[in-house]
């Protein structure tokens, strides 16, 4: 980010950039900056935008091939166009003999390091990875918005507030802006505040429903899950969520016993560093057999609803009850 930063900056501005990651806040607001630096906001004429899975290589082509019209560059920007993961082997050919007065601009969520675009990409320009931002990044950002609008936020507040939200920048910048409007006649955030108006996740949901299973209390698990469904919530995305915290457990628990440190376990569950003590503790719940028995249930009855064997709501119900017996943390 410095990197890029540093190249608007001094105007040595690379004629392709790669932004890629978790963090899509971020990827966005680096993308709007690059673009803002090349292309005046009202120039439609050499801006191209290109997004989605089915983009035409060819049409791109044509585009770069294209001289400003009355400027002195053009920008194609492209978006989750998965060309990082397939082939893309035209436009690959193509990049190292791009006119210079044509740059571009990738926004993707993933890509294939491998992939004979990545490389090229990185070697005309520069490839940047966004991942989800660390527990004291996170920090120093919400208290920099706070400290903006002029308030403060106390301690038990800020604590609520990132267990509510998560660590999505995007996220966090939507229930910061609610609660900013909500205490706009006072210059401090508190408890009550983040609780009147901040919306809890549907991660920590599905956290509290793999709590009530671990504690065997499968009448609170489904209430849970008939909350979720109440919210609009799809049955299928609950039972991967559910699933997918189960593998995160099981990534917790395995590392913890091995000894790896909290930052190492993080990184490789795929959570923040403040989560981490809390995945140990619920992990502490299940066997690792237990764990995996999970994932394998997770599978088998995601693999049931879509060959029409069984209704989603069912699924994700005998999923709950088959891991919240009093016999299934063995």
């Amino acid at each position: 980010m410095k990197t890029i930063d540093n190249d608007i900056k001094t105007g040595q501005i690379k004629q392709m950039y790669l932004l890629y990651g978790e963090e899509q806040y971020l990827i966005r607001q680096y993308r709007d900056k690059l673009k803002k630096a090349l292309v005046s906001e009202d120039d439609t004429m050499n801006l191209g935008v290109f997004s989605g899975d089915d983009i035409n290589q060819k049409e791109i082509i044509d585009l770069a091939e294209t001289l400003p019209f009355f400027a002195e560059c053009r920008v194609i920007m492209i978006e989750d166009s998965g060309l990082f993961k397939k082939g893309a082997e035209e436009l690959a050919e193509y990049i190292a003999s791009a006119p210079d007065t044509t740059y571009f601009i990738f926004t993707e969520k993933e890509v294939d390091r491998k992939t004979k675009m990545y490389k090229e990409v990185k070697k005309a320009g520069s490839a940047v990875e966004f991942p989800r931002q660390t527990e004291a990044v996170l920090t120093r950002w919400i208290e920099g918005r706070v400290r903006r609008e002029r308030k403060n936020i106390t301690r038990d507040a800020y604590a609520l507030f990132v267990q509510k939200t998560g660590d999505d920048m995007e996220n966090i910048d939507k229930e910061l802006e609610k609660l900013f409007c909500y205490t706009m006649d006072k210059d401090y955030i508190d408890v009550g505040d983040v609780q009147a108006v901040t919306t809890e996740q549907t991660e920590n949901k599905i956290f509290d429903m793999v709590d009530a299973v671990a504690q065997h209390r499968q009448k609170q698990a489904l209430e849970l899950y008939y909350d979720l469904l109440a919210l609009k919530e799809p049955a299928m995305r609950i039972l991967y969520l559910l699933t997918n915290q189960f593998q995160r457990l099981m990534v917790v628990k395995s590392m913890t016993n091995q000894g790896f440190s909290n930052r190492d376990i993080a990184q490789k569950a795929g959570c923040p560093d403040w989560a981490v003590r809390k995945y140990q503790t619920q992990s502490r719940a299940f066997s690792m057999n237990r764990l995996r028995q999970a994932i394998t249930d997770g599978v088998e009855y995601e693999t049931a609803v879509k060959t029409g064997h069984m209704h989603e709501q069912m699924a994700v119900e005998l999923f709950i009850v088959e891991n919240s017996k009093e016999d299934a943390s063995k």
